[in-house]
């Protein structure tokens, strides 16, 4: 990566980084990992996945009530990274979540696969359960009372991940990476940076 080829947009370098991946059959390129931390400042990572960008924002759903919407609540600074080994990018960002709207967590809920929207209504996400029978009975009992159409959970939905900088990371020969950041300015637009690798 050079500087005067890159976009001065880091989305659309991201966006050509996340088809690039998908063409090149990366085992599942919207698996993101994401770090969030508590209150007290105790960090937790875990895989979502990224389910699109809305204007500048990345976006993801859950459970709000899940270890990572406490953490979010408690404190709504967040990070994370997409890793592609087969194209050997890796992007990094961190900024600030927000929820989404009721009506967009509603519409995509709705777009879900039924049996992924009655997990959703069974699960109490993060929480202590006896056993795998006691979710499956749950999921059971949930389809037959919600013949038709499953209704969003009053505890899940999504967020939206804007960042203050986005990195970009290419693999290189004898471990000189290119490691391009695009910082947020507060006026609009983005800084470009080049750190060492």
């Amino acid at each position: 990566m050079i500087e005067p080829r890159v976009p001065p947009d880091p989305l659309v370098l991201f966006r050509r980084w996340f088809r690039g991946a998908a063409r090149k059959g990366a085992l599942q390129p919207d698996a993101m990992a994401l770090a969030t931390a508590d209150k007290r400042g105790t960090p937790s990572v875990r895989m979502v996945l990224f389910k699109g960008l809305e204007a500048d924002r990345f976006l993801f759903y859950s459970n709000y009530e899940s270890s990572k919407g406490n953490d979010l609540a408690a404190n709504n600074r967040a990070a994370a990274v997409f890793f592609w080994p087969v194209t050997r990018h890796q992007v990094r960002v961190s900024g600030r979540v927000s929820r989404l709207s009721r009506a967009a967590s509603e519409a995509y809920f709705h777009a879900r696969p039924r049996g992924a929207q009655l997990s959703a209504l069974a699960s109490r996400q993060s929480r202590v359960v006896p056993s795998r029978a006691i979710l499956e009975q749950a999921v059971a009992e949930l389809d037959r009372l919600y013949p038709d159409v499953v209704p969003l959970p009053p505890d899940w939905g999504g967020y939206a991940l804007r960042p203050a900088w986005i990195e970009f990371w290419e693999n290189r020969a004898d471990r000189l990476h290119d490691r391009l950041r695009y910082v947020r300015k507060r006026k609009g637009g983005w800084r470009l940076e080049r750190l060492a690798p």
